[in-house]
């Protein structure tokens, strides 16, 4: 069974980090581009990064660069997303999604075809 798990959420202090993972089981994630959304209470969801197949090519929105890095280990079938610096802006549930294509092209304006549940990020102090 196909299956996406995001997990590393938490209550975090603003200018702190967290690091996501994105775990996958039922496919060989190596074969696909994986992309990082998040949603925030109110908000529309909204990309936030993306790692192609290989993770020879990473894409950030603007409102991460700098601060956030996508990396993967495809040995484990895994994803993860490091952010740091993080503001309370970045309160939202974080979901990593499975691309039907190997590159990140145009990542925001694309559809995934497997979505994860979801972690929750809360940053407050």
């Amino acid at each position: 069974q196909l299956q996406l798990v995001e997990s590393g959420g938490g209550l975090v202090q603003p200018g702190g980090s967290l690091r996501l993972s994105c775990a996958a089981s039922g496919f060989t994630l190596g074969n696909n581009a994986i992309g990082w959304f998040r949603q925030a209470p109110g908000k529309e969801r909204e990309g936030v990064s993306c790692i192609s197949s290989g993770g020879g090519t990473t894409k950030y929105a603007d409102s991460v660069k700098g601060r956030f890095t996508v990396s993967r280990d495809n040995a484990k079938n895994t994803v993860y997303l490091q952010m740091n610096s993080l503001k309370p802006e970045g309160t939202a549930i974080y979901y990593c999604a499975r691309y039907a294509l190997s590159y990140c092209s145009g990542y925001n304006h694309r559809q995934p075809d497997y979505w994860g549940r979801g972690t929750q990020v809360t940053v407050s102090s």
